[in-house]
């Protein structure tokens, strides 16, 4: 009986999966440095933004080290979309004009009433 046993792998100690044709994605590596001297290295994908901060093992927050600031600057701020802007974008003044007098008639006509749900008693 001891011949026929069927022989298995050890769970989870090879893999048969190979890494032929197989194309990793782009690495980085920032290095950090906390205030107890602790200095280590985090992998990261090439495209992903460094953290300026990461935990440290003691517990304490590392700073990112050779980076320079410059590279934080020279990109273009943003400007802040309001929600006026973002309404100008749909609609032309004369078109939004002629909604708030719609609106107005609506309301002193009667058909609109105020809704008093915010207000305070």
């Amino acid at each position: 009986m001891a011949d026929r046993a069927l022989r298995g792998m050890q769970i989870g100690s090879k893999s048969l999966e190979s890494e032929d044709g197989v194309i990793f994605a782009g690495r980085v590596e920032a290095n950090y440095v906390c205030p107890r001297g602790h200095s280590f290295t985090v992998t990261l994908a090439a495209d992903a933004e460094k953290p300026p901060t990461w935990e440290c093992r003691c517990g304490q927050i590392a700073e990112l080290v050779g980076e320079t600031e410059a590279e934080e600057e020279t990109k273009p701020a943003k400007p802040v979309r309001t929600h006026w802007d973002m309404l100008l974008e749909r609609r032309s003044l004369e078109e939004l004009d002629q909604l708030l007098q719609e609106q107005l008639e609506a309301y002193r006509s009667g058909e609109l009433q105020l809704d008093t749900s915010y207000r305070r008693g």
